[in-house]
C-alpha cells in the first residue's frame, strides 16, 4: 500500500504493532480527525473503507448477499467506520475464532456504534482496544523530548535542559491543537481546523451518533460551558444553571447529561477519574471527575478564543494549558501503559494529574502555566502530599513534577521535585 511521505511518527504506531502480535484483532477509538485511519494504513495491508459512501452502499449489499467478501483481503485488514455496520463486530470476532491467528483486522471508530444491542460478544479475548487522541506536542515535532517520562518513572536524574518555546507560541499551539492536518498547515490556515470540527460537532456529529435529533443550539451551549467549566469538578447542575448565568439559556439536568453522554460517544469529552491513593489523614477523597475536552482547542473553538485572547488574559491561558498538558500526559501515559488521575481531598488539597502505571509506580504532578511563585506553589503541594501518603501500604512517587508551559529551563530543585516545560517532555 502506498502510504504518506508527510506522515508524523505516532506513538500508538509501537502500541498498534505490539497489541496486534497478541490479539486477532485490534479497535482503534478516538475522536474524529485524530489520525485513527492514517495511522492503522502505516500497518494495514487491505482496507475496506466503510467512511466512504460508495463503499458503504456497496458492503451494505454484499452484507445480504456473501458477508465473508468484506473480510477478505491481506492481513491486517482495516475495517474503517465499522460502526456503521454494527454486524461486522460479531463477524470480525467469529472469523478470529476460525482463523485461529493473531493481527488479522484492525477496526477504527470515531463513535460508539449505535445499536449496540445488536453486539452479541464482547470480544474479550479476541479484539483489544487502544484509544487514540489527537497528537501530543512530541507527536508533532513541537516538543524536544529531552525529558523522558520512563525516565523518571525508572529514577534517573535530568541535566537542565532548554524549552524550545515562547509564550506567543504555546497560545498557538494550545488554539491550533494537536488534529494531524492542522500540524502541516501554518498560521490562521491551522487555526481554521479546530474551529471547523467544533461546528461540525454541534450542526452535524452530535445529531449522528445516536440517531437522536438534538438541538444544535443548546449543544453549542453545552460545549461553551464545558470549555468555561475545563479542569474543574463541576456538576451538571452546575453546568446547567452556569448556561442559564452566562447565555440567558434555560437547560435541565437531564439534558445536560443526556448531551454529554452523546458528547462522550463521539470522543470530543474525556472527563478525568479521581486518584484514591493510601493516605495516612483521614480527610475523605473526592471523587468526582474533573471535565476535560479531548482537545483544548476544542474549548478554545468554542469561546472564540484566539492566541491573542490568551496573552492578554493569563488566567483563562493557564486554565486552557491544564487543558493541554493533560492531553499530552494521556498520550504518554498509554505509551507507558498507565491512565491520568486527579487527587482532591476535603481538606482542598488538591493535584492536577497522576500518572498511575499497571506496574503499580505513580508520579505526581502539578501543572502551571509559568511564573516563580506558581513553581513554588506547586512544589509545595506536591510535597505536602507525599507527606501524606502511607509508604507502608503503597511505595514512594517514582517522582514530582511541576509541568510548565513558560520557563528557560526543565530541571531538577534542591527539594527533588521537576520542573519541566511541556516542549521537553516525551513518553
Amino acid at each position: 500500500m502506498t502510504k504518506k511521505t508527510d506522515y508524523k511518527p505516532r506513538i500508538a504506531d509501537a502500541i498498534i504493532e505490539r497489541r496486534l502480535q497478541g490479539k486477532g484483532a485490534l479497535l482503534i477509538e478516538g475522536p474524529k480527525w485524530c489520525g485513527k485511519t492514517t495511522t492503522s494504513k502505516q500497518i494495514a495491508q487491505s482496507v475496506l473503507d466503510l467512511g466512504d459512501s460508495v463503499t458503504l452502499a456497496e458492503a451494505e449489499d454484499a452484507l445480504q448477499l456473501r458477508p465473508s467478501v468484506l473480510l477478505s483481503g491481506s492481513t491486517p485488514r482495516l475495517i474503517d467506520e465499522w460502526q456503521v455496520i454494527p454486524s461486522l463486530w460479531d463477524m470480525v470476532r467469529s472469523e478470529v475464532d476460525r482463523r485461529g491467528a493473531f493481527g488479522q483486522f484492525i477496526l477504527t471508530g470515531s463513535s460508539v456504534p449505535v445499536d449496540q444491542e445488536k453486539l452479541h460478544h464482547s470480544g474479550t479475548g479476541r479484539i483489544g482496544r487502544i484509544r487514540m487522541r489527537p497528537m501530543s506536542l512530541w507527536e508533532s515535532k513541537e516538543s524536544t523530548g529531552t525529558v523522558s517520562l520512563a525516565d523518571l518513572f525508572n529514577g534517573k536524574d535530568i541535566e537542565p535542559q532548554d524549552n524550545s518555546l515562547d509564550i506567543e507560541q504555546l497560545a498557538f499551539l494550545l488554539c491550533r491543537g494537536g488534529w494531524p492536518q492542522s500540524t502541516l498547515l501554518n498560521g490562521g490556515i491551522a487555526l481554521d481546523e479546530a474551529r471547523d470540527y467544533f461546528e461540525a460537532i454541534y450542526k452535524v456529529d452530535v445529531h449522528r451518533v445516536d440517531k437522536t435529533n438534538r438541538s444544535s443550539e443548546r449543544t453549542r451551549l453545552l460545549l461553551r460551558s464545558y470549555a468555561r467549566n475545563q479542569s474543574a469538578a463541576i456538576s451538571f447542575n452546575k453546568m446547567a444553571a452556569d448556561i442559564c448565568e452566562n447565555d440567558n439559556k434555560n437547560i435541565s439536568y437531564e439534558t445536560v447529561s443526556e448531551y454529554v453522554d452523546a458528547l462522550k460517544k463521539l470522543f470530543v469529552i474525556e472527563d478525568m477519574p479521581a486518584w484514591t491513593p493510601n493516605l495516612r489523614s483521614r480527610a475523605a477523597i473526592q471523587t468526582s471527575d474533573t471535565r476535560y475536552f479531548v482537545d483544548p482547542s476544542i474549548a478554545a473553538a468554542a469561546l472564540s478564543v484566539g492566541p491573542d485572547d490568551l496573552l492578554n488574559d493569563l488566567r483563562t491561558f493557564g486554565l486552557f494549558f491544564e487543558s493541554m498538558a493533560v492531553r499530552d500526559l494521556r498520550v504518554y501515559a498509554g505509551a507507558l501503559d498507565g491512565g491520568v488521575y486527579h487527587f482532591r481531598n476535603a481538606d482542598g488539597l488538591e493535584i492536577d494529574a497522576v500518572i498511575h502505571l499497571r506496574n503499580g509506580k505513580y508520579g505526581l504532578i502539578e501543572i502551571k502555566l509559568g511564573g516563580k511563585e506558581n513553581i513554588e506553589k506547586g512544589a509545595s503541594t506536591l510535597l505536602k502530599l507525599s507527606e501524606k501518603i502511607d509508604t507502608g501500604k503503597m511505595p514512594t512517587p517514582s517522582f514530582m513534577m511541576v509541568m510548565i508551559g513558560v520557563g528557560k529551563y526543565a530541571y531538577r530543585r534542591p527539594d527533588g521535585v521537576f520542573v519541566v516545560p511541556i516542549s521537553c517532555l516525551k513518553p
